[in-house]
């Protein structure tokens, strides 16, 4: 029984933390932009961007 009384206290303090952190990423801003992040996969990148040169045939 003893246990109970040590668990519940640390559930509780776990718990205001997550929600004081959903509360500071709410208040900072994170949460502003749900639907850029998922439409962004779909903008074609400019060719060659991030990819490395390609290799000439003949070179090493």
């Amino acid at each position: 029984m003893n246990i109970v009384a040590i668990l519940i206290p640390i559930a509780l303090l776990l718990g205001l933390m997550g929600l004081a952190a959903f509360f500071w990423a709410s208040s900072s801003g994170q949460f502003d932009d749900l639907d850029g992040a998922a439409l962004r996969i779909l903008i074609e990148d400019e060719p060659g961007e991030d990819l490395p040169p390609a290799k000439v045939q003949g070179e090493p």
